[in-house]
This record gives C-alpha cells, sequence and structure tokens, in this order.
C-alpha cells in the first residue's frame, strides 16, 4: 500500500472545498439580490399609490377651484347689481 488516497492521508480534497464553498456564495449571493429586488419592488409599488392618491388630490383641488371660480362670478355679478342700484338711486 504505497499509494493512500488524500482524504485518507489526512490531506484535504481542495477542489470539492471550493466548489462547495463558491456554491454557497452563489446561492446566498442570488438570495441577497432577490431579497432586495423584492423590497425595491414593494417600495415602488408605494410610491405609486401614493402618486396616484397625490393625482386624485389635484384633481379633485381643481375642481373645487373652478367652483370656487364659478361662484365669485355670480357674486361679483351680484355685487354689480347692488352697485348699480345704488348708483340709480343716489
Amino acid at each position: 500500500m504505497t499509494h493512500v488516497p488524500a482524504l485518507a492521508s489526512g490531506g484535504a480534497n481542495v477542489t470539492a472545498i471550493s466548489i462547495t464553498v463558491g456554491l454557497i456564495f452563489i446561492i446566498g449571493a442570488v438570495i441577497s439580490v432577490v431579497v432586495w429586488s423584492y423590497f425595491g419592488l414593494q417600495s415602488h409599488r408605494a410610491d405609486a399609490v401614493a402618486m396616484a392618491e397625490y393625482r386624485k388630490l389635484a384633481e379633485e383641488a381643481v375642481a373645487n377651484q373652478q367652483e370656487l371660480r364659478t361662484e365669485l362670478a355670480k357674486l361679483t355679478e351680484h355685487v354689480r347689481a347692488v352697485e348699480q342700484l345704488m348708483r340709480d338711486v343716489g
């Protein structure tokens, strides 16, 4: 028995260890990228929801502003009519 396998002689199989460590590293990196992408997607979804709410709020503000302008125009006409009536009387 002059030839003894590396593991039986107390040596380590460097190739097997490096492949195992490399696979663990790659799997860990893939899991990290997937988790990072997932939370990035959730952040974008939350931003999209907030932006939709702001857009809706802006549309409501514009509609309310238009309604207020219409009411102000009516009041202006009433004030003009009262002023005209006061000029005619006085």
